[in-house]
C-alpha cells in the first residue's frame, strides 16, 4: 500500500481521529512524517488550551511506524517509554515533523542483525504555526530482529 493510502487510513484510526490529529504527509521512503493537531472543542482542557493527552498522542506511533516500514516486517518494534515536556500552551495549530535519517536506520539494522535488542531514542518538537515550541517529546523504542527458526 502506498504512503498516501496508509495516510488516509491512519487519519481514520479512532485514537487519532477523535483526538483531532491528522497526518499531513508521509514521504515515499517513510523517513519523514508531518502531523498536525488543531485546537477544537473536543480536545480543549479546562483552561481552553490543547489537552496534553492529545499532544502526547500526536507523537506516539510515528517513529515506530517509520522504522517498521524502513526495516521491514522481520522486526518487532514498539514504544518502550516516552516522556513529554510541556513548554507552552497550545492555542491554535500544533505541528510535529518526524524525521529519521538513513544513517540511523542503518545503525539500528546493524545493532539488531544478530537478533539483539536495540533501544534507540528519538525526539520531536511540537510547535505552533509560527514555530513557537509547545512541547518536546522523547521516546525510546524497542527494536529486535526476528530470529530465524532453527531446524
Amino acid at each position: 500500500m502506498s504512503p498516501a493510502n496508509i495516510r488516509r487510513f491512519i487519519n481514520l484510526w479512532p485514537p487519532l481521529l477523535f483526538s483531532g490529529i491528522r497526518v499531513l504527509r508521509i514521504a515515499q521512503d517513510w523517513r519523514e512524517v508531518d502531523v498536525q493537531l488543531r485546537l477544537r472543542w473536543w480536545n480543549r482542557n479546562a483552561v481552553g488550551t490543547m489537552f496534553g493527552g492529545s499532544l502526547f498522542a500526536m507523537a506516539d506511533p510515528f517513529f515506530a511506524l517509520m522504522l517498521q516500514h524502513n526495516l521491514g516486517c522481520g522486526y518487532t518494534i514498539w514504544v518502550r517509554w516516552a516522556e513529554i515536556d510541556f513548554v507552552a500552551p497550545g492555542r491554535g495549530l500544533a505541528l510535529a515533523f518526524f524525521r529519521i535519517s538513513e544513517e540511523t536506520i542503518a545503525e539500528i539494522a546493524q545493532a539488531t542483525a544478530d537478533g539483539s535488542k536495540h533501544e534507540p531514542e528519538f525526539s520531536v518538537d511540537i510547535a505552533d504555526a509560527q514555530g513557537k515550541l509547545i512541547a518536546r517529546v522523547r521516546t525510546r523504542l524497542y527494536v529486535r530482529r526476528a530470529q530465524a527458526a532453527s531446524g
